[in-house]
């Protein structure tokens, strides 16, 4: 006979009731009646709109939880007999405090920032987040998240601009790139070559009058004095029959040149 200071070690499933183990009901269902001598446990299962989501000796079921509409909730997972129903706030609202029995109006996110679904359960405050690398929000809105970046790879372009956290990247023709690098080479090139020809058609020219020549002003010229050569006389006489022309002054050597 079960005395009431005896120890009974039950299963984690059972309970001890009068000295006994009995079952305890599984998920979804009530204790109706406990065991005996003779009988298990007795349960039923939970009434519509309620629930019981582990093994229990509990004679209630606990009731779903209602998502108020004017509480700005609606139902994000209808509730059985084993799981209660989860609400969440209506699109554009979030929490208004860790318990989420209401929601309030969210703030629309602004240019950079984009709204986060996930953390509208969890989040008190309107659940905005910068966007991250590789994304953009261009518009201020209480619903739009962050959106990728367009990939030009993907579609065959090369990237013109790159994108922001406010625009998206801007995509062009991969030709159109090469064009737009390889045609301001070639006219530098070009320029180059030209001015070279210019270069060398002017400076190797034999017959180009000298530029940095400087002329004189006219009247200048006139006025300079001409240098006039001092004109010494020549005297004629005869050597041996032929006439010498002499300067003045050596008509002695040459009379002593006849004697002899």
């Amino acid at each position: 006979c079960w005395e009431p200071g005896d120890a009974v070690r039950c299963l984690e499933k059972q309970y001890e009731h009068k000295g006994r183990c009995c079952n305890r009901c599984q998920p979804g269902e009530k204790l109706v009646s406990e065991c005996s001598g003779t009988e298990d446990s007795v349960c039923t299962r939970c009434e519509s709109g309620h629930y019981q989501q582990s093994w229990t000796k509990e004679r209630h079921c606990a009731p779903h939880d209602i998502c108020e509409d004017n509480a700005g909730l609606v139902v994000k997972t209808q509730g059985n007999t084993t799981h209660n129903t989860v609400c969440q706030c209506q699109e554009g609202m979030h929490c208004s405090d860790t318990s989420c029995q209401t929601c309030v109006e969210n703030q629309p996110c602004q240019l950079g920032f984009g709204f986060v679904a996930a953390k509208t359960l969890v989040r008190v405050s309107s659940p905005c987040e910068p966007c991250e690398e590789g994304t953009f929000s261009n518009v201020s809105s209480k619903t739009e998240p962050c959106y990728p970046w367009t990939s030009c790879e993907e579609k065959g372009l090369v990237v013109k601009v790159t994108g922001t956290s406010t625009s998206d990247v801007i995509c062009e023709s991969g030709k159109r790139s090469s064009l737009s690098v390889l045609i301001p080479i070639t006219a530098a090139v070009l320029t180059c070559l030209v001015g070279i020809f210019i270069y060398c058609l002017v400076h190797r020219n034999p017959r180009r009058p000298m530029q940095n020549q400087v002329s004189l002003p006219r009247a200048l010229i006139q006025r300079q004095p001409v240098e006039v050569e001092e004109v010494i006389p020549v005297q004629e006489t005869l050597l041996r029959g032929q006439p010498v022309a002499q300067e003045d002054g050596k008509d002695c050597r040459i009379a002593e040149q006849e004697k002899l």
